[in-house]
């Protein structure tokens, strides 16, 4: 009773966490997704409108392009007249300044230059002096007029009609009776006499330009309710144009009610919510190995929920082009840890989800599916960097072709396509380049391993496995050996060939504690025949714990773990369980000191290499070696296994074990074939 209440209590948890996804995973969505709303049309200059016939429900204003009104924005920025405010205080400071400075006269000049000085400053400061930044900015077109405020009088004056103060410099030294004393006046630092009186007035200027900005009107004339807009087939010229983004324009504005917005996020919702049961249900119908998972059904969300939060943004806020974001990462991260179809249907899920947001649905659909279905198919497994590269480049020429090939659909020719679309194509292919460093922090995030990975633990310089070959070569050449085993018959039976050889690589590192209590170290003498029975079991066992001591220490994956744990099972060791019963047949007997303390296979790849680590061991004790005495010892070894219940909660099938009899039989009769003898040169 109370193994079913805990049955039924998983089941339900399981649920319930499964729906809590699919909750949160459509919240998250909809929340981003923007709340367009009124009808949205496709239509393009110069192609027919696709749809019925448009008639107008309201009337509205038919609005400017922004190109338009911002043109016409500039034209009256061109024509402004800028405020200044005539300061005649600057004037009255600056002279009285110079008089007491040169009261005694100017050094070096006989007669009164004093005077005649103040008097060209006074001519200066009438016509008027400004900054030399301001003066250089509106000098440029010397027709400009600028607005001089005096007292309460304002009138417009050309800005050739001013002196910048660089200018009134020069033109004090102009004069004809300063000019021969040039010289000795410039050691007069009469620069510091001349300062603007023409002030900026930038409040006043600034309100004044807003108030003409905003008088430009931003439509020009109007249709009426019931007019026609344009009918199908008909062409879409520029004016059409204006007037049906127009009518978008205000349709949108008029439907911003708070009904209205319910009633699309309520859309929204049914729409999202209909995808992502469909994903939910292909993954507890098909791929049910994913879907028990906590770590691969958070990857799988969490990789088609974050592009249309993405696209959601990007169209919002008007970021760049969605065609950026590289979609086809999706398919390469779930083909390299999962399967193709997992890749192929989680990819169009979420394709269809950022469909729901970009206008042009159909184009996206079609190339974004394409490049996920070329990902797919030409990354069956990645173990090298060139084969991303390569990936990468049939991705995007896979999507300009699609692109290309839907405008000469639409009856455009070459020299008529858009061709703004490929920048950002490849764009989005120099971007999946970045699908290798993410894919360590795929594997860190979700606890995955990469074929990538695999081939690295696999290289036998590393620290661990050079270790073990010098503390324990003959279990090394053993698990060399029952690695090459392992992946010949994961690559018979369609299993992963990579994740076996690695694991068989590492499954028996835990001797590298006391290699000389193992057999294949061992060179004449065995130091456990002098141990009893119980202590000579517990060396034995002990090299699965201290296997996932130094798997601990040197950070291995835990899908290696597993295989350290899970290459004897829960079995027990028979050579010293056996005996002992013989030495003690009336005794009770603790089971749990010769019993290894790991689980059973729960994979295929677990379950071939139990088989291939049992035969090849085994195999080293038969007498002799024929066709005969071999296939006994692996057909005898395997049955027992399986009848000893070793695989009954592994997915591995009676076919695959009878594959995997055949391709130990065949490998064993190579490895121990009998060499003919040569015949001895007799003499004379």
């Amino acid at each position: 009773m109370n193994k079913f209440n805990i049955t039924d209590n998983h089941y339900w948890q399981n649920v319930f966490s499964r729906m809590a996804l699919i909750v949160i995973s459509v919240v998250i969505m909809v929340w981003f997704m923007p709340r367009a709303t009124g009808p949205q049309y496709r239509y393009d200059i110069g192609k027919p409108w696709m749809y019925s016939s448009l008639i107008a429900k309201f009337d509205f204003p038919i609005y400017k392009t922004d190109e338009a009104v911002k043109k016409e924005q500039d034209s009256i920025r061109k024509i402004f007249e800028p405020y200044y405010n005539y300061d005649t205080e600057v004037e009255k400071r600056i002279t009285a300044r110079f008089l007491n400075d040169f009261k005694a006269g100017i050094p070096g000049l006989q007669g009164n230059y004093t005077a005649i000085i103040a008097d060209r400053l006074h001519r200066l400061y009438q016509t008027g002096i400004m900054k030399t930044q301001d003066f250089s900015e509106i000098v440029k077109d010397s027709s400009n007029m600028v607005r001089v405020v005096n007292g309460k009088n304002a009138s417009s004056v050309q800005i050739g009609c001013f002196y910048s103060m660089i200018g009134a410099y020069e033109k004090l030294f102009q004069d004809e009776k300063l000019a021969p004393h040039k010289q000795i006046l410039q050691r007069c630092n009469l620069n510091e006499y001349i300062e603007p009186n023409l002030i900026y007035d930038r409040e006043r200027s600034e309100t004044e330009l807003n108030d003409l900005l905003g008088s430009v009107p931003l439509a020009s004339g109007m249709v009426l309710t019931g007019q026609k807009i344009i009918d199908r087939g008909e062409i879409v010229d520029e004016y059409t144009f204006r007037v049906l983004s127009s009518f978008e324009r205000e349709t949108q504005r008029r439907n911003s009610t708070v009904n209205t917005i319910t009633s699309t996020i309520v859309g929204q919702v049914i729409f999202v919510t209909i995808i992502i049961v469909l994903f939910t249900l292909y993954l507890g119908l098909y791929r049910k190995d994913y879907f028990d998972k906590p770590r691969s059904i958070a990857m799988l969300y969490v990789l088609i929920t974050i592009f249309p939060i993405l696209v959601s943004l990007m169209i919002e806020n008007n970021i760049m082009n969605v065609y950026v974001l590289p979609f086809a990462i999706v398919p390469i991260f779930i083909r390299v840890f999962m399967d193709s179809r997992t890749a192929f249907v989680s990819h169009t899920i979420m394709i269809l989800l950022c469909a729901a947001v970009v206008r042009y649905q159909y184009e996206f659909i079609l190339v974004q599916l394409t490049a996920g279905i070329v990902a797919i198919y030409s990354l069956r497994e990645l173990s090298q960097r060139a084969q991303l590269f390569r990936t990468v480049l049939l991705i995007t020429l896979s999507g300009c072709a699609v692109y290309c090939a839907l405008q000469l659909m639409q009856d455009k020719s070459f020299d008529d396509m858009d061709n703004s679309l490929y920048k950002y194509i490849i764009v989005n292919g120099v971007l999946l380049l970045f699908a290798y460093p993410l894919m360590l922090v795929i594997e860190k995030m979700f606890g995955f391993t990469s074929n990538v990975t695999l081939i690295e633990l696999s290289n036998t310089s590393k620290d661990l496995l050079r270790a073990l070959s010098e503390v324990a070569p003959g279990t090394f050449q053993h698990s060399i050996m029952v690695s090459n085993l392992a992946a010949e018959i994961a690559n018979k039976i369609g299993a992963k060939a990579q994740l076996v050889r690695t694991g068989a690589l590492y499954h028996d590192i835990g001797k590298m504690k006391e290699p000389a209590f193992f057999t294949e170290n061992q060179v004449g003498v065995n130091p456990l025949n002098n141990l009893p029975r119980e202590e000579a079991a517990q060396i034995v066992i002990s090299h699965v714990t201290e296997g996932l001591k130094l798997a601990e220490k040197y950070n291995l994956p835990k899908t290696i773990k597993d295989f350290i744990t899970t290459h004897h099972g829960n079995g027990k060791t028979k050579f010293f369980y056996i005996s002992y019963k013989n030495e003690h047949p009336d005794e009770p007997i603790n089971e749990a000191l010769f019993t290894y303390p790991g689980s059973n296979p729960f994979t295929r790849e677990q379950a071939i290499l139990m088989m291939a680590d049992t035969i090849e061991a085994a195999s080293r004790s038969l007498p002799e070696y024929t066709p005969e005495s071999i296939s006994a010892l692996v057909n005898k070894l395997i049955d027992q296994q399986v009848a000893e219940g070793f695989f009954e909660y592994c997915p591995i099938t009676f076919h695959d074990i009878a594959i995997a009899k055949q391709v130990l039989i065949e490998r064993l009769k190579a490895i121990y074939h009998t060499r003919i003898s040569y015949p001895e040169l007799k003499k004379n």
